[in-house]
């Protein structure tokens, strides 16, 4: 038996070797925590793109990439620049994308009718609206060694809004035309030889079928051709809007007017504010 007073004062005495290895044990956290082997199963890094991105969490992105090996600096800037303007020049994001120099700092901003985006050297992302919701993908991918930036596209990636046709498809809407006068014309024809020559009452059932058809054909080519009007003359509205016409850029830019106004900070993002942080600067700070 056991005397409690040779126990040393103010310790408990160990009754069992699992108590004692109670305090190594891992937390929850820790035990939830994916390894890196884990998150290469979870997402195919081969075809990473803005879409993973926004699915993966601080500590997915943590446990996958080496802090040491993001890419920073003007090196970064290049790279998002590359990035952005070709997914510009695919249509897939609108906007304006300038190198900027504020307080001897370069910096990369991005902006279209809707908000705006700046991007540090360090991976730090500020903005507000629909253009900082599509930077932040491009600033993430770009600060990975891995990632290949597609190639500096030529030229201007925003069309002049004089030079924006007014729809494409020309070549199908005018065959789509040609069959629909012949529909119209052979409805036509059949109804008058069955007038005329007193055929049965099924090519008078056809008549009417080819002459509705045609007409229909007609409608949904006049259909399209009104929208695309409608979708060139609204994509003309919106490069002027950003002064690609009269070089005027919008007042909610920095340095360029006051604060943004209130439909910019609604457009923005929860948790934006008007600013917002990604890529580098904010995958470290989700560590602290």
């Amino acid at each position: 038996m056991t005397d409690a007073s040779d126990d040393p004062a103010g310790e408990r005495p160990v009754d069992s070797p699992s108590e004692a290895d109670a305090g190594e044990r891992p937390t929850d956290a820790e035990r939830d925590r994916l390894t890196p082997e884990e998150i290469e199963e979870k997402y195919d890094f081969e075809d990473f793109g803005p879409r993973d991105m926004a699915e993966m969490t601080y500590d997915e992105w943590e446990a996958a990439f080496d802090e040491d090996s993001w890419i920073t600096g003007r090196d970064l800037l290049d790279r998002v620049e590359a990035d952005l303007k070709n997914r510009v020049a695919d249509r897939d994001v609108f906007a304006v994308v300038e190198r900027i120099e504020r307080e001897g700092e370069p910096q990369l901003l991005a902006y279209s009718d809707e908000g705006y985006a700046v991007v540090y050297p360090d991976g730090t992302v500020e903005g507000s609206g629909t253009v900082l919701r599509d930077v932040k993908p491009s600033v993430a991918l770009a600060s990975m060694e891995s990632y290949d930036v597609p190639e500096m596209p030529e030229g201007e990636v925003l069309p002049d809004p004089a030079e924006v046709p007014e729809g494409s498809g020309q070549l199908g809407n005018q065959l789509m035309q040609i069959i629909a006068a012949v529909h119209v014309l052979a409805g036509v024809g059949l109804f008058a030889a069955w007038i005329a020559v007193g055929l049965p009452i099924v090519a008078a059932v056809a008549a009417l079928g080819f002459f509705v058809f045609g007409v229909f054909v007609f409608l949904l080519v006049a259909n399209a051709r009104l929208s695309d009007r409608f979708r060139a003359e609204e994509y003309r509205n919106r490069l002027r809007a950003v002064g690609l016409e009269d070089d005027e850029r919008p007042d909610f830019l920095p340095g360029e007017g006051d604060e943004p106004p209130e439909s910019l900070a609604d457009a923005a993002e929860p948790g934006d504010d008007g600013e917002a942080e990604t890529g580098v600067s904010s995958a470290s700070e989700s560590g602290n």
